[in-house]
């Protein structure tokens, strides 16, 4: 090493999925080197992702300790699946990434392994659980409550004291009113217009939306 060469730090995604090489760019954008992928698929064995090598299943991220590692996986109980699974092995070092470009004010609280992608603006008083994904372009509003495990997709604008629980997931597109809760495990479809709460592991679509399943 040079000198004046700065280290770059080191991380492992892990997902080997389209969101996965979204999250390889955004690691790079924060200062990191991605030195590898891990994912169960056995057809990704010797293939890469957006240039990197996969490594290995999950189960084998104790080869790989010494690095960070950020689970890119869109889906939030099949993220908890896999963070439950790994934390099993050991003491895990999870980072958190936020593309320099956020807009976030000093009075937001974000948990371990979160990510935040690029466009995001959060404003004041807003706490957010472990392992959450804000995707490109989301808003949320002042007082707002995620729990761990949270999945926003792209262009979302999540207004003042939203509550959303552990698991939810909230579709491209959508828009949720003020003062609404989403219970755990719930879904807003895309393009959704929340105006109302939505009940524990209910899916609610369309403008106004209204549940569509259990």
């Amino acid at each position: 090493m040079e000198i004046n060469e700065v280290r770059l730090k080191e991380i492992i995604v892990v997902g080997g999925g389209g969101f996965a090489k979204e999250v390889i760019w955004l690691a790079e954008d924060c200062g990191y080197k991605v030195v590898g992928v891990l994912d169960d698929d056995q057809s990704m064995r010797g293939k890469k992702v957006l240039g990197i090598d996969v490594l290995g299943s999950v189960s084998q991220w104790h080869k790989y300790a010494q690095y960070e590692f950020v689970l890119a996986i869109g889906s939030p109980k099949t993220r908890h699946l896999v963070f439950n699974k790994m934390i099993v092995g050991g003491q895990v070092n999870f980072t958190t990434l936020i593309h320099p470009n956020v807009i976030i004010s000093n009075h937001v609280t974000i948990g371990a392994g979160c990510i935040i992608c690029a466009g995001c603006i959060l404003t004041v008083d807003i706490k957010l659980g472990q392992h959450c994904i804000l995707n490109l372009n989301s808003t949320v509003g002042h007082d707002s409550i995620f729990g761990d495990f949270v999945t926003i997709a792209p262009i979302v604008a999540i207004s003042g004291n939203v509550n959303l629980g552990d698991y939810t997931e909230i579709g491209t597109g959508s828009s949720i009113r003020q003062g609404v809760k989403v219970h755990k495990g719930a879904m807003l479809g895309m393009g959704g217009v929340l105006t109302k709460d939505i009940p524990e592991n209910a899916i609610f679509v369309g403008n106004p939306a209204r549940e569509l399943k259990k």
